[in-house]
């Protein structure tokens, strides 16, 4: 792997794995500060920004950098994060308030940055196929659980 290369696939990770971690990081926040409140939605929230959020953001981000054989591009990428992320807000926001439309919103939004991610990875790079089928494996349990939480909100909510 050249410099170059090397270089251009950190640059399409490091925004996805920057925020992942964030995410990760304020779910333990919110961990901690809501359940000592008693804020009805704190575990559910933690849990969410930890694994949706922070560790499928992660591994989407790392692998859609170094599976393919050609990185995503600037533009990919803020596309990608911006849907993925837009979408998690959403979910969030939309929980919290008790609103259907919202969650709903934001599972379509995180549906379409799904399908964008796994387009981005359908030639790995030689080798790397053990890793591609890990990263269709994480892409599965995520398109899974979408319809499932958004079946689970408008049942809670509904």
């Amino acid at each position: 792997m050249s410099d170059q290369d090397l270089r251009v696939r950190w640059a399409a990770m490091w925004p996805g794995g920057l925020v992942g971690f964030l995410c990760i990081v304020i779910g333990g926040l919110v961990a901690a500060v809501t359940g000592p409140t008693g804020f009805q939605h704190g575990s559910w929230a933690a849990a969410y920004l930890v694994l949706v959020a922070g560790v499928a953001q992660l591994g989407l981000a790392a692998g859609q950098a170094w599976l393919p054989a050609r990185p995503p591009t600037r533009r990919t990428v803020v596309g990608e994060l911006a849907t993925w992320n837009a979408g998690n807000v959403a979910v969030l926001a939309g929980t919290v308030a008790g609103a259907v439309l919202p969650v709903v919103a934001g599972g379509l939004a995180l549906v379409v940055a799904l399908v964008l991610f796994i387009h981005g990875v359908k030639a790995p790079r030689p080798g790397w196929t053990t890793w591609l089928t890990a990263y269709r494996l994480l892409a599965g349990v995520v398109a899974v659980s979408i319809p499932v939480g958004l079946v689970l909100s408008a049942v809670r909510h509904g």
